[in-house]
């Protein structure tokens, strides 16, 4: 056998050699990152409770944001379908007051009145976080604290007085999100609640007025009733994701 031929088959050996060694190099390199990905799986899901202040904005309180303030408490739940937008349920309650004392336009009636009464919220939105939010993949830009927009809709339901109230309403608003331990989250939250309708601060005969009290018809963006939350929350992560998304549209 040549001296050529012996050398041929030792290089294919070698090559052979080198080649599973590679594979199973990348076989380690796999493994290890199904590893790392399993350890560091976001999670799909938030659960948790808020509590804050609730306040009317309506024909007994129409310039103030701070006039009012009562006590607000109640449930949320989250689901996180990527590291920018979220889907959120609530269920909250608390009280809404307002009067008439003081303000600086006059009614027609030229009285003054006042209501007080509890009101239940049941709503739904999608909030939009400003930067991705997490405390893991930051190669993908995620960040423990982020501010986010919400929007969306809900009913209201409102007792106290003679009448109870019940409507749809719109929710917008502004929040900040922290996560302070990779299942636990801090928020602050302020948000508005628009109407369609002027009947909220209306609990019996005696207020009745405040519904439309200068008898000028409106759209549905005029002389209706608002009022709005400044909630405190904190929510625990659970249900891991199935699989990670390594795309950058899911960012």
């Amino acid at each position: 056998m040549s001296t050529l031929t012996l050398e041929n088959k030792s290089f294919q050996t070698k090559e052979k050699t080198m080649n599973t060694f590679i594979r199973r190099i990348g076989w380690m390199v796999l493994l290890l990152e199904v590893i790392f990905h399993i350890e560091a799986q976001e999670y799909l899901y938030e659960i948790g409770g808020s509590l804050g202040s609730s306040f009317y904005m309506g024909d007994a309180n129409m310039n103030s944001m701070v006039k009012g303030y009562n006590p607000s408490f109640g449930a949320v739940f989250r689901y996180n379908t990527n590291f920018r937008w979220s889907l959120k349920a609530n269920l909250l309650g608390g009280k809404l007051s307002g009067s008439t004392e003081g303000l600086e336009n006059v009614f027609p009636v030229g009285i003054n009145t006042s209501f007080d009464r509890s009101f239940v919220d049941l709503g739904g939105q999608a909030e939009f976080n400003f930067w991705p939010y997490g405390d893991k993949f930051v190669y993908r830009g995620t960040k423990r604290i982020a501010p986010y927009f919400l929007g969306g809709i809900g009913l209201t339901m409102a007792t106290g007085g003679a009448k109870s109230f019940f409507g749809p309403h719109i929710s917008l608003g502004l929040g900040v999100k922290y996560k302070l331990k990779p299942r636990l989250n801090l928020g602050i939250e302020f948000s508005f609640r628009k109407l369609f309708s002027d009947g909220l601060d209306v609990t019996d005969d005696d207020n009745a007025w405040l519904d439309s009290p200068y008898k000028i018809s409106g759209s549905v963006w005029k002389n209706k009733d608002w009022y709005g939350l400044l909630n405190f929350t904190i929510t625990w992560n659970f249900g891991k994701r199935k699989k990670p998304c390594n795309n950058i549209d899911c960012m």
